[in-house]
């Protein structure tokens, strides 16, 4: 299978360059002849702006017709990285799924905000997991903050998918963190990782780019710099049966010991 992501410089509150910049770069991805685009972290918007409530897309029309018209016109699945969907008066750190058809397969809505950045001030926090199939592979998707979470990423593995993908807006002060804990992530759980990050910047921020696609055994099979592009790999699924066959921690897991007991 092969993966395009679009590693981004996103204009802070500026929807309709924002798309242009996504069509522009998915048409250039379309030339490698993809079978999924992933986008990154609050493309529509950026991360994030002052007004962010009074700009975000209510209900996420905006969002899912642009990405469900680019994945029709194109015949690609597409996992549209997030977006803000204003819901009322709270807005959520959404993201949409869709196949080829442009047909919506999945919705999520990121569920660890990230407190040092007073995200949690200002979004809400979503409470569901992400596992839905795209060409007959099951895969699953969480959004930047969430690939700390051991557990969470953990969940998306036992329902039995064999990638996940993790769009960010992961800052440079943490590049180390953000190479480390994807191939970690991809090494525990013995499935792929496709991490699609920012470029450029917003606020005091520099994004660190660097979007990366792990296999099972932690190796990196294809990383971005710090700029702004398109990055593209091939995943080879028998690499997943061939290292479960090897060390298989899916049978060795002692679940039963693994609540934590008050004493």
């Amino acid at each position: 299978m092969r993966i395009s992501g679009l590693q981004m410089d996103v204009v802070l509150g500026d929807r309709e360059q924002n798309q242009a910049k996504v069509r522009q770069m998915v048409l250039e991805a379309m030339a490698g002849k993809p079978d999924v685009l992933v986008l990154p972290e609050l493309w529509d918007l950026g991360f994030f702006p002052k007004n962010a409530l009074e700009l975000g897309d209510m209900g996420g029309e905006l969002a899912q017709k642009f990405l469900s018209d680019l994945a029709r016109e194109c015949q690609v699945n597409i996992v549209g990285g997030s977006i803000v969907r204003r819901e009322g008066d709270q807005i959520f750190n959404s993201q949409y799924v869709y196949d080829r058809q442009g047909s919506l397969v999945a919705t999520y809505d990121k569920v660890h905000l990230f407190s040092p950045s007073g995200e949690h001030e200002v979004f809400q926090k979503g409470d569901h997991l992400a596992v839905f199939e795209l060409d007959g592979v099951k895969m699953g998707s969480i959004i930047c903050y969430d690939l700390r979470f051991t557990e969470w990423v953990r969940m998306v593995a036992l329902e039995g998918a064999q990638v996940l993908f993790a769009p960010a807006a992961w800052p440079h002060p943490r590049l180390n963190h953000w190479r480390l804990l994807g191939q970690v992530r991809a090494i525990e759980n013995q499935f792929f990782v496709v991490a699609v990050n920012h470029s450029g910047q917003a606020y005091q921020l520099d994004f660190c780019g660097h979007s990366q696609m792990v296999d099972p055994w932690g190796e990196v099979i294809v990383e971005a710099g710090d700029g702004e592009e398109v990055v593209t790999g091939e995943l080879d699924f028998s690499v997943i049966q061939d290292i479960r066959a090897r060390i298989n921690v899916f049978r060795d897991r002692r679940p039963e010991l693994y609540e934590v007991k008050k004493i």
